[in-house]
């Protein structure tokens, strides 16, 4: 991941690193444990997730309904409604991440692809960065999950999805965002180049 240019005026603010250590290296994760020089000089450590990044795709019907996806997610031990999504894999760029991801989960392809911005989910114990790409124009196909890979599909109205969010029925950070971003992009706050609100 590279990083962002340094900005003198956060000059005191920043960590400087001293020690790096790989504590785990999985499948998808790494785990490291770096000891750093604080801004007053003193050390400390640090721990966290090194990811390969991903995307997240917020398909939308030609009726404005959104694709979306019910999933179990291990870790919080439920099914989370949520954009569809996917990590990254070595070298590929996030556009044809986004175009894999989105036929291979949904088997939908899209004639319009624009890039809206990025997030970072867990910026205190994590580096992952996803991308934020919409998509229209849809067309349906076949889809194609990863063996061991289960999910529904299901559509959704953007009032719909909104009024689960504000239920807290829906958590997932970058859902709760993309839904953000469609929101103020249809209501002209927000411009995602070469995409005009239908």
């Amino acid at each position: 991941m590279s990083q962002p240019p340094a900005n003198p005026d956060d000059a005191h603010l920043r960590e400087e690193t001293v020690s790096s250590q790989t504590v785990f290296q999985g499948k998808l994760l790494h785990v490291r444990s770096d000891r750093i020089r604080l801004p007053d000089g003193a050390q400390a450590t640090r721990e966290f997730i090194v990811h390969p990044g991903a995307v997240m795709v917020v398909p939308i019907l030609d009726d404005g309904r959104l694709v979306m996806e019910r999933q179990w997610r291990y870790p919080l031990a439920q099914v989370m409604l949520e954009f569809p999504a996917g990590k990254l894999e070595p070298g590929e760029p996030t556009l044809q991440c986004a175009q894999r991801e989105l036929f291979e989960e949904t088997g939908y392809r899209a004639r319009e692809w624009a890039l809206a911005g990025a997030l970072h989910n867990a910026i205190a114990y994590s580096n992952e960065r996803i991308e934020i790409w919409f998509a229209r124009g849809l067309t349906a196909g076949e889809r194609r999950l990863d063996e061991g890979e289960f999910l529904d599909l299901q559509l959704c109205s953007v009032d719909e999805l909104d009024r689960r969010c504000a239920a807290g029925e829906v958590t997932d950070a970058k859902t709760l965002v993309g839904l953000q971003w469609l929101q103020n992009w249809r209501a002209g706050r927000w411009v995602i180049q070469g995409l005009t609100p239908a």
